[in-house]
């Protein structure tokens, strides 16, 4: 509906601009024809002049009154907002137009808007403008009972009826929010503290004041279509010598209740240690007693076990020499089962030993026979083959060569010396060989 309204205001702009746009081009042409007629040209002067487009214009001028007037009946009321209907012959018209679109007759009717939110009335310094830095605002002034003026720092939370709108419109002056909610709750709150003393305001009956002065704030301006929600009392701001004789007053009072409550707390403290003397001095009788009664149950105990304590230490001595014979018994028996053990084992060493010494002997006896058969057969290959002796010695003296020399006509020198060599070594581990047995059987 709203981009309906806009369409039709557009188009009854679109067409007067129109009309006046053929107009204007009508003219034009007129002048350039009148200009073109005062120059020698036959053909200009004898052509018909052009026609200005009066029917046309005007036609389209009337036409355009149509959306104009229609986009003017359409009346949207926007949220949070009411509105009544102004008549310019009837008057103020009865009912509310709530949020959305109304129609009215476009040029006899015209629509008032109200606020139907909360609004906030205040005095004093309102903490908006203490969070933005601004002015301190004016407290309301009032006089208690004693004549001392005091500074109210009031905050009123109200709404406008919107059933009523017509009634605030045509009765109010207007605006309200200025002309109406100012007087009403200043003059509540002026003939209401007049009551009361400026203690009874600042502590004592501080809500009492505040119940008293909403509910007649409340009655009076719902006689003029306002509800009223909530009336704050947030600051009083004293005269400066009253407020330095009740800050005295005060701190006197304050030491005199820190004292009585000092007071109070060591009467129970007092009595706290009476408690607990008479709590200790129970508790010690009653251990007392109790210690009394554990030894008397202890000599009785005592009494009843050496009737059964005799009889079992004999049993315990008893059963003492039982024990010790059968120890002297079993280390009897251990001596003599060691020595048997220790004979034993004597002549399993020695039968040991016997076996070594045999299996030592065949072992030197095996072992000879065998270097004997191993020599007799190199024997045979030496003499078979001569040049083996080069390769035998140099593999046993690899590590102990040396140069010699030798004279040039001393033929076989060199395999006659180490044969000979060879057989000295051969008799000497021979004569070892033979001697090693004796000795091993010599041993055992």
């Amino acid at each position: 509906m709203l981009l309906l309204k806009y369409l039709l205001l557009s188009a009854g702009i679109a067409m007067f601009a129109i009309a006046a746009g053929i107009l204007t081009y009508d003219y034009y042409l007129l002048l350039l024809y009148r200009r073109a007629r005062l120059q020698p040209l036959g053909d200009v002067a004898a052509a018909p002049p052009p026609d200005v487009r009066w029917r046309t214009t005007i036609a389209l001028a009337l036409l355009a009154w149509a959306p104009l007037l229609i986009s003017a009946a359409i009346i949207i009321v926007p949220s949070g907002m009411a509105g009544v209907r102004v008549s310019q012959t009837k008057g103020t018209l009865a009912g509310t137009l709530y949020p959305g679109v109304h129609f009215v007759a476009p040029g006899v009717e015209r629509v008032e808007l109200f606020n139907t939110r909360d609004q906030l009335f205040t005095t004093g310094v309102s903490e908006d403008s203490i969070g933005a830095g601004g002015a301190k605002g004016e407290p309301l002034h009032v006089q208690a009972k004693e004549g001392l003026t005091l500074g109210l720092a009031i905050t009123v939370r109200y709404q406008v009826d919107a059933k009523r709108l017509d009634y605030i419109e045509a009765n109010l002056p207007q605006p309200i929010e200025k002309e109406i909610v100012p007087p009403a709750v200043a003059t509540a709150w002026r003939e209401i503290v007049p009551s009361y003393t400026v203690r009874d305001v600042f502590s004592a009956k501080r809500e009492e004041v505040r119940q008293k002065a909403a509910e007649v704030i409340r009655k009076r301006l719902a006689a003029d279509g306002i509800v009223v929600k909530e009336v704050m009392l947030r600051d009083i701001q004293l005269p400066t010598e009253y407020a330095k004789g009740l800050e005295s007053l005060l701190l006197k009072e304050q030491e005199n209740d820190r004292i009585a409550v000092e007071t109070e707390i060591h009467q129970k403290q007092v009595k706290i240690a009476e408690a607990d003397a008479e709590a200790t001095k129970v508790q010690q009788v009653k251990e007392a007693e109790g210690q009394a009664a554990v030894k008397v149950l202890q000599a009785k105990g005592e009494s009843d076990a050496m009737q059964y304590l005799l009889p079992l230490k004999e049993k315990q001595i008893q059963q003492s020499k039982l024990e010790a014979e059968a120890r002297k018994e079993s280390t009897v028996k251990n001596a003599e089962a060691s020595g048997e053990a220790k004979i034993i084992d004597g002549k399993a060493e020695m039968e040991r030993r016997k076996l070594l010494a045999q299996a030592e002997a065949e072992r030197i006896r095996l072992t000879a026979a065998a270097d004997a058969e191993r020599m007799k057969s190199e024997s045979a290959i030496l003499k078979q083959n001569p040049l083996l002796i080069n390769k035998i010695v140099a593999e046993r003296l690899s590590d102990k060569l040396q140069i010699m020399m030798v004279p040039a006509d001393g033929k076989f020198f060199f395999a006659n010396d180490v044969l000979r060599g060879m057989n000295a070594a051969t008799h000497v581990s021979q004569s070892d060989d033979t001697n090693e047995p004796a000795e091993s059987n010599e041993k055992p």
